[in-house]
Protein backbone atom coordinates (compact mmCIF):
# COMPACT_ATOMS: atom_id res chain seq x y z
CA UNK A 1 0.00 0.00 0.00
CA UNK A 2 1.13 3.42 -1.10
CA UNK A 3 2.20 6.24 1.83
CA UNK A 4 -0.39 9.28 2.00
CA UNK A 5 2.69 11.48 0.36
CA UNK A 6 2.96 9.13 -2.54
CA UNK A 7 -0.45 9.04 -3.09
CA UNK A 8 -0.27 13.37 -2.87
CA UNK A 9 1.84 13.30 -5.58
CA UNK A 10 0.29 11.02 -8.01
CA UNK A 11 -2.58 12.91 -7.73
CA UNK A 12 -0.90 16.26 -8.15
CA UNK A 13 0.91 14.65 -11.53
CA UNK A 14 -3.13 13.75 -12.98
CA UNK A 15 -4.50 16.40 -11.40
CA UNK A 16 -1.90 18.17 -13.67
CA UNK A 17 -3.13 17.05 -16.85
CA UNK A 18 -6.68 17.41 -16.36
CA UNK A 19 -6.18 21.09 -15.61
CA UNK A 20 -4.15 21.54 -18.68
CA UNK A 21 -6.75 19.71 -21.29
CA UNK A 22 -9.85 21.39 -19.06
CA UNK A 23 -8.59 24.58 -18.03
CA UNK A 24 -9.24 25.85 -13.45
CA UNK A 25 -12.94 26.87 -14.70
CA UNK A 26 -14.26 23.80 -16.27
CA UNK A 27 -11.98 21.25 -14.02
CA UNK A 28 -14.20 19.39 -11.54
CA UNK A 29 -13.66 17.50 -8.52
CA UNK A 30 -14.88 14.41 -10.27
CA UNK A 31 -12.82 15.06 -13.39
CA UNK A 32 -10.07 14.39 -11.12
CA UNK A 33 -10.84 11.54 -9.20
CA UNK A 34 -11.77 9.71 -12.68
CA UNK A 35 -8.21 10.79 -13.79
CA UNK A 36 -6.86 8.85 -10.90
CA UNK A 37 -9.06 6.15 -10.96
CA UNK A 38 -10.65 6.97 -7.38
CA UNK A 39 -13.43 8.18 -5.76
CA UNK A 40 -14.56 11.91 -5.32
CA UNK A 41 -14.91 11.53 -1.42
CA UNK A 42 -11.23 9.88 -1.21
CA UNK A 43 -9.80 12.68 -3.14
CA UNK A 44 -11.22 14.61 0.18
CA UNK A 45 -8.83 12.50 2.06
CA UNK A 46 -6.06 13.99 0.32
CA UNK A 47 -7.04 17.88 -0.50
CA UNK A 48 -9.49 20.02 0.86
CA UNK A 49 -10.58 21.83 -2.10
CA UNK A 50 -10.06 22.31 -6.57
CA UNK A 51 -8.11 25.34 -5.17
CA UNK A 52 -5.78 23.51 -2.52
CA UNK A 53 -5.33 21.28 -5.80
CA UNK A 54 -4.58 23.56 -8.11
CA UNK A 55 -2.07 26.08 -5.93
CA UNK A 56 -0.18 22.67 -5.38
CA UNK A 57 0.00 21.72 -9.18
CA UNK A 58 1.33 25.19 -9.87
CA UNK A 59 3.57 24.78 -7.07
CA UNK A 60 4.79 21.37 -8.04
CA UNK A 61 5.45 22.81 -11.81
CA UNK A 62 7.12 26.22 -10.34
CA UNK A 63 9.72 23.38 -8.38
CA UNK A 64 10.26 21.89 -11.75
CA UNK A 65 10.88 25.18 -13.66
CA UNK A 66 13.49 26.07 -10.78
CA UNK A 67 15.11 23.02 -11.36
CA UNK A 68 15.36 23.11 -14.93
CA UNK A 69 16.58 26.58 -14.60
CA UNK A 70 19.02 25.94 -11.85
CA UNK A 71 20.70 22.75 -13.94
CA UNK A 72 21.65 25.46 -16.66
CA UNK A 73 23.03 28.11 -14.28
CA UNK A 74 25.21 25.54 -12.51
CA UNK A 75 26.11 23.68 -16.06
CA UNK A 76 27.48 26.40 -18.25
CA UNK A 77 30.12 28.79 -17.43
CA UNK A 78 30.48 31.21 -20.52
CA UNK A 79 28.27 34.06 -19.76
CA UNK A 80 26.65 34.54 -23.30
CA UNK A 81 26.16 30.50 -23.41
CA UNK A 82 24.63 30.90 -20.04
CA UNK A 83 22.06 33.74 -21.01
CA UNK A 84 21.19 32.35 -24.23
CA UNK A 85 20.33 28.31 -22.29
CA UNK A 86 18.37 30.64 -19.96
CA UNK A 87 15.53 31.61 -21.16
CA UNK A 88 15.72 28.94 -24.09
CA UNK A 89 15.30 26.12 -21.07
CA UNK A 90 12.99 28.60 -19.72
CA UNK A 91 10.63 28.89 -22.64
CA UNK A 92 11.02 24.89 -23.48
CA UNK A 93 10.06 24.58 -19.59
CA UNK A 94 7.16 26.90 -19.51
CA UNK A 95 5.69 25.56 -22.88
CA UNK A 96 5.30 22.23 -21.11
CA UNK A 97 4.26 23.65 -17.72
CA UNK A 98 0.94 25.10 -18.79
CA UNK A 99 -1.06 25.24 -15.48
CA UNK A 100 1.97 27.09 -13.65
CA UNK A 101 1.83 29.30 -16.86
CA UNK A 102 -2.04 29.90 -16.91
CA UNK A 103 -1.89 30.80 -13.19
CA UNK A 104 1.43 32.92 -13.51
CA UNK A 105 -0.05 34.49 -16.49
CA UNK A 106 -3.52 34.36 -17.32
CA UNK A 107 -6.03 36.94 -16.06
CA UNK A 108 -8.64 34.91 -15.93
CA UNK A 109 -7.04 33.35 -12.60
CA UNK A 110 -6.18 36.67 -11.07
CA UNK A 111 -8.85 36.68 -8.39
CA UNK A 112 -6.95 34.14 -6.62
CA UNK A 113 -4.72 35.66 -3.69
CA UNK A 114 -1.95 32.87 -3.98
CA UNK A 115 -1.81 33.54 -7.60
CA UNK A 116 -0.15 37.11 -7.24
CA UNK A 117 2.10 35.98 -4.59
CA UNK A 118 3.33 34.02 -7.53
CA UNK A 119 3.46 36.14 -9.86
CA UNK A 120 5.58 38.47 -7.38
CA UNK A 121 7.79 36.10 -6.34
CA UNK A 122 8.16 34.52 -10.40
CA UNK A 123 9.12 38.11 -11.67
CA UNK A 124 11.56 38.85 -8.54
CA UNK A 125 13.97 35.31 -8.83
CA UNK A 126 13.41 35.61 -12.34
CA UNK A 127 14.98 39.36 -11.96
CA UNK A 128 17.44 38.52 -9.68
CA UNK A 129 18.66 35.26 -11.31
CA UNK A 130 19.11 37.53 -14.92
CA UNK A 131 20.62 40.26 -12.85
CA UNK A 132 23.10 37.38 -11.21
CA UNK A 133 24.03 36.02 -14.84
CA UNK A 134 25.01 39.61 -15.93
CA UNK A 135 26.83 40.66 -13.00
CA UNK A 136 28.52 37.48 -13.75
CA UNK A 137 29.50 38.80 -16.80
CA UNK A 138 30.28 42.36 -16.59
CA UNK A 139 32.98 40.74 -13.84
CA UNK A 140 34.51 38.29 -16.43
CA UNK A 141 34.44 41.33 -19.17
CA UNK A 142 31.77 39.88 -21.31
CA UNK A 143 29.11 41.67 -20.77
CA UNK A 144 29.23 45.68 -20.28
CA UNK A 145 25.98 46.71 -18.35
CA UNK A 146 26.19 49.66 -16.18
CA UNK A 147 22.93 48.98 -14.49
CA UNK A 148 22.45 44.62 -14.24
CA UNK A 149 18.87 44.87 -12.76
CA UNK A 150 17.68 47.57 -15.38
CA UNK A 151 19.21 45.18 -17.92
CA UNK A 152 17.50 42.49 -16.11
CA UNK A 153 13.96 43.91 -15.82
CA UNK A 154 14.21 44.67 -19.90
CA UNK A 155 15.19 40.67 -20.42
CA UNK A 156 12.48 39.64 -18.44
CA UNK A 157 9.87 41.70 -20.82
CA UNK A 158 11.59 40.80 -23.82
CA UNK A 159 10.76 37.25 -22.72
CA UNK A 160 7.46 37.44 -22.08
CA UNK A 161 6.83 39.03 -25.07
CA UNK A 162 8.12 36.25 -26.80
CA UNK A 163 5.46 34.06 -25.03
CA UNK A 164 2.83 35.64 -26.59
CA UNK A 165 3.46 33.77 -30.22
CA UNK A 166 5.07 30.47 -28.40
CA UNK A 167 2.55 29.81 -26.50
CA UNK A 168 -0.78 31.13 -27.85
CA UNK A 169 -0.03 30.29 -31.39
CA UNK A 170 1.82 27.26 -29.89
CA UNK A 171 3.23 27.49 -34.02
CA UNK A 172 7.08 28.60 -33.56
CA UNK A 173 9.16 25.29 -34.81
CA UNK A 174 12.51 27.41 -34.64
CA UNK A 175 12.17 28.78 -30.83
CA UNK A 176 16.33 28.53 -31.18
CA UNK A 177 16.99 30.86 -34.39
CA UNK A 178 14.25 33.27 -33.15
CA UNK A 179 15.85 33.11 -29.24
CA UNK A 180 19.45 33.65 -31.81
CA UNK A 181 18.00 36.98 -33.27
CA UNK A 182 16.80 38.38 -29.93
CA UNK A 183 20.05 37.84 -28.15
CA UNK A 184 21.91 39.68 -31.60
CA UNK A 185 19.84 42.77 -30.45
CA UNK A 186 20.48 42.31 -27.08
CA UNK A 187 24.44 41.90 -27.41
CA UNK A 188 24.88 44.21 -30.16
CA UNK A 189 21.83 46.56 -30.48
CA UNK A 190 20.43 47.99 -33.24
CA UNK A 191 22.56 50.97 -34.37
CA UNK A 192 25.40 50.72 -36.68
CA UNK A 193 29.04 50.72 -35.65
Amino acid sequence: MRDKAEVRNAIIEASGAVFSRFGYKKTTMDDIARSFDMGKSSLYYYFQSKEEIFKTVVVHEADLLKKELRNVLVTTQNPKRRLKNYILVRMKTLRKLSNYYNAVFSEDLAHFDFIERIRQKYDSEEIQTLKWILDEGTKMKVFSVENTELAATAISTAMKGLEIPLFWKNKDPDLESRLDDLLMILFYGIIHR
